[in-house]
């Protein structure tokens, strides 16, 4: 048996128990693939990030939920920087390039009133339009069909991994949502394997501009992501798109349902030719560290 020490990370927050757990490996070269996903399952955050060196870009990350591996993930990446940083691996004041399972990513690293923020790069955005049926959908969120937006379209998003974005008129459908994720596969029939992300424009905070939860595949092996990045950030680009095409920076609230309180801020910037650029911006805390036994 050999044991791995995992660093417990806070994304999207400063403060201990208000972010999303994160656990970050920094000896990721020594591991298999099967000893990353053994690792993630016996941690059970939702995303577990490992550090490798890379041929292409400044350094590379792999995540892994409790059940598989993600080719994106932004709280993931954010706890890892903050470590990085913390162990003085890389400066505080930087720009560095990511490798990622989504392509190679820009980072920009920045010191505000003596807190780090981390600006990572989205991958180009997404959409494809949501064909299945919204009543089962709303059910299987524990809703009804009158909670949903119908201004707005349903649709699969992406900006590094996929989501399903899902439009709700009101704040205070949020607190009601029970979700049955094991019927998420059968929902998303173009999609099988998509997170659903409900959302809205009304939020609890008066500095936000989007609240949001965001729920599992059950192929994940969680439930419920408390605050996620890659999700705001193709729901940003989606703000952008359908609702307010002026707006270029919106600040995402999420995790008040389960007593969290993160903050995810989304910029989003149309070059020359129309297309729209997507970044996000978060803090991390660290919580602590453990140790994990594996098989060789």
């Amino acid at each position: 048996m050999k044991q791995v020490q995992v660093w417990h990370y806070e994304a999207f927050s400063r403060h201990k128990g208000k972010g999303n757990p994160a656990g970050v490996v920094f000896e990721g070269d020594a591991l298999a693939e099967r000893n990353m996903q053994e690792i993630a399952k016996k941690v059970g955050f939702n995303e577990t990030a490992f550090v490798l060196h890379s041929d292409v870009a400044d350094l590379r990350l792999r995540y892994f939920t409790p059940g598989h591996e993600m080719d994106l993930c932004g709280h993931g990446t954010v706890a890892a920087l903050q470590a990085l940083v913390e162990a003085g691996t890389i400066d505080k004041q930087t720009k560095l390039t990511l490798e990622t399972k989504a392509g190679i990513l820009n980072i920009e690293l920045e010191t505000k009133e003596g807190q780090l923020i981390i600006a990572m790069e989205q991958a180009a955005p997404q959409f494809e339009r949501f064909n299945g049926l919204a009543a089962k959908l709303a059910e299987a969120l524990g809703l009804s069909s009158t909670d949903l937006d119908d201004q707005l379209p349903i649709m699969y998003g992406s900006t590094g991994t996929w989501t399903l974005l899902v439009p709700i008129k009101s704040i205070h459908a949020f607190s009601q949502m029970k979700p049955q994720n094991r019927e998420f596969p059968a929902i998303l029939t173009e999609k099988p394997r998509c997170s659903v992300h409900p959302f809205c424009v009304e939020t609890i905070n008066p500095d936000a501009d989007l609240h949001g939860r965001h729920f599992s595949s059950p192929y994940s092996g969680t439930i419920e992501d408390p605050v996620t990045g890659t999700a705001s950030g193709v729901m940003g680009a989606y703000a952008t798109t359908y609702i307010n095409r002026g707006k270029q920076e919106w600040l995402v609230e999420q995790g008040q349902e389960i007593g969290k309180d993160g903050r995810v801020l989304v910029v989003v910037q149309t070059d020359n030719n129309g297309k729209p650029h997507v970044s996000i911006k978060g803090e991390g805390v660290y919580v602590g560290s453990l140790m994990v036994e594996i098989g060789e």
